[in-house]
């Protein structure tokens, strides 16, 4: 029901079944009548998401089209937010990385990372990080870009109609996923990564299922190639859709595949490389498409170098190592190995520190429960994930806790591009252009 303005220049009434209804005209009203008139369009606002299927998770995209033209695009996010950033303020420092491995929940690892080499620049102990263990983390993030890129690929199509795709990358995904679970325990949101190292080395086993896992993945890669990088159809519904150019690209902070396909070859491996990625060979692929085609084809080649650079791992791997830094008070889980119990616990280990040395005893006890101590300081740490560069800004106040942690995450800064990619458009082309970013609403709303 309608309430009656307190002067209007006439007004009839009429009850109907839900009440009263005021038909008003005159004043305000007939020039609003006028101007909607005059304007001859069918100019109309929609929201496409936030539980739109192909929004990327709950995005939701405020859209004013006229006809089928989109001529305003915004972006409304935070359905998603968890807190992560203000939780981690109540961890202490390794606990930390249980809650980011969760934020960008496809990159787990490069989380991980990026928090860790954070945490590590604060505690000095940057070169004192195994080879092993870094060259683990590397083979660990590269399976993870491959993992990262196959549901871009696959959701990417499904989107367009293209389900062979989308059956094809999910099944190679869960190639990837089983030889995690072989590794850390876990599918996803592993924690795997802790600050000067890593929970445990490779299980037996674990590098002849990689082995094989690599021979599959290269026969299964070139199937992309002849199912869409040269279907007529799948070329003609992303070629010249979601475009923006370096110029764009750089006013905008897109980092990534985006970026990449603007033909810049930043990449924070070769550019700012950490884990050693500078000792590693392999090729930074780019395209000066400016379009969501060209970003396909980026993804797809940057899956066959990270081939490339998982299989230099596994040969750095058949060396021996220590994956966790030498420094008692930092290093947890100490000496970890799976017994009979299924528990985490090494019989040696405990029966050392319970029988031998109540020094190693109390340092264990307060590791476990306090967590280790960081000096007061701040660091940024930065790692090239599938979505362009993700950062973590690490601040400590002295304590076993962190006093602040802020990720630049490149989903965020990536959706900024959305209205420069879809004003203009159609409104089936917005599905395209988001999907070109790859968007992930776990590491948006963290």
């Amino acid at each position: 029901m309608t309430t009656p303005p307190s002067s209007p220049s006439s007004a009839s009434a009429r009850e109907t079944t839900e009440g009263t209804v005021y038909t008003v005209t005159g004043g305000d009203w007939d020039e609003v009548v006028q101007s909607a008139a005059k304007a001859d369009d069918e100019r109309i606002v929609v929201n496409m998401g936030p539980q739109h299927p192909s929004t990327h998770g709950v995005l939701r995209l405020i859209l004013e089209i006229d006809g089928e033209t989109v001529t305003e695009a915004r972006c409304g996010i935070g359905y998603l937010h968890t807190g992560i950033e203000k939780n981690l303020e109540f961890r202490n420092w390794t606990q930390g990385t249980t809650f980011v491995t969760r934020m960008d929940y496809l990159t787990p690892f490069f989380n991980e990372t990026a928090y860790c080499l954070g945490v590590e620049k604060l505690l000095g102990i940057t070169e004192q990080i195994p080879d092993r263990a870094s060259i683990i983390r590397v083979m660990l993030m590269e399976l993870n870009r491959l993992s990262s890129h196959l549901v871009c690929v696959a959701t990417g199509g499904m989107e367009l109609g293209a389900t062979t795709i989308m059956i094809y990358g999910f099944r190679d995904r869960e190639l990837i996923l089983d030889a995690f679970e072989l590794i850390t325990g876990l599918r996803m949101n592993h924690a795997f990564i802790r600050p000067g190292g890593l929970a445990q080395d490779l299980p037996p086993g674990a590098m002849d299922k990689l082995g094989e896992l690599l021979k599959t993945m290269r026969k299964n890669l070139p199937e992309y190639d002849k199912l869409a990088t040269g279907n007529p159809i799948f070329k003609a519904r992303m070629q010249d859709v979601g475009y923006l150019d370096l110029t764009g690209c750089m006013a905008l902070g897109a980092t990534g595949p985006v970026l990449r396909s603007a033909g810049l070859p930043h990449d924070l491996r070769k550019t700012d490389p950490y884990c050693g990625y500078e000792t590693y060979d392999f090729e930074v692929p780019t395209a000066d498409t400016c379009d969501s085609y060209g970003r396909f084809l980026i993804r797809l080649e940057e899956m066959r170098q990270s081939l490339d650079i998982v299989e230099q791992c596994l040969e750095r791997l058949k060396k021996p190592g220590e994956v966790m830094v030498a420094d008692k008070k930092i290093a947890w889980p100490a000496q970890l190995a799976i017994g009979a119990d299924g528990l985490g616990n090494s019989l040696d280990h405990i029966k050392k520190i319970m029988g031998t040395s109540m020094e190693a005893l109390i340092h264990h006890f307060k590791l476990v429960t306090e967590g280790f101590r960081v000096p007061a300081g701040q660091a940024y740490a930065a790692v090239e994930s599938p979505k362009g560069e993700l950062g973590a800004h690490v601040v400590s106040d002295g304590g076993t806790r962190p006093y602040r942690v802020h990720f630049r995450d490149p989903s965020f800064t990536n959706l900024q591009a959305m209205a420069a990619m879809c004003e203009g458009g159609q409104i089936a082309d917005v599905i395209v252009a988001v999907a070109s970013l790859d968007p992930v609403m776990g590491g948006v709303d963290r």
